[in-house]
């Protein structure tokens, strides 16, 4: 499962690229979209990286992810209570089944497949720099640690 996250705004940016961004979920700054590992996703993530950084993203930060940005049409935040409306009897379960790729993030009823996060803390390096220096591109696993400063 890889986590995209963007970073870049749209002002300027050609029209394949934001018709990606789009087609992705991303259509603002710090919202970030979980993806499977396919072919597909890879070619329209490689389109995209001069806007987005993106990585492998662990089971324990999709977790943290899902608990604290995790939404429910209606804009409803995703608690124990309203996650038998999705089909699951627990965030956990939830998160497990979406790590293992055994459901599709779409396939959900009622639940968005876009987190909008914060600002990092301690904010980005450089926005027009690829990783290490800056923050563009393919980032590994160190993607855990920036979507656990955005949350």
């Amino acid at each position: 499962m890889i986590a995209v996250v963007r970073v870049r705004g749209s002002v300027g940016v050609r029209t394949d690229i934001e018709d990606t961004l789009e087609m992705l979920g991303l259509n603002t700054i710090n919202s970030c979209v979980l993806v499977p590992e396919g072919d597909t996703h890879k070619g329209m993530i490689e389109k995209v990286k001069d806007f987005v950084t993106y990585g492998k993203i662990k089971s324990e930060t999709l977790l943290m992810l899902i608990k604290k940005r995790g939404r429910l049409i209606g804009d409803k935040k995703l608690v124990e209570e309203n996650v038998k409306e999705t089909g699951f009897d627990s965030i956990e379960k939830m998160a497990k089944s979406i790590f293992e790729e055994k459901v599709k993030i779409k396939g959900i009823p009622k639940f968005k497949r876009v987190f909008r996060l914060t600002p990092p803390s301690k904010g980005f390096k450089s926005i027009k720099e690829h990783y290490p220096k800056g923050d563009l591109g393919n980032r590994g696993e160190k993607i855990n640690e920036l979507l656990e400063r955005m949350v």
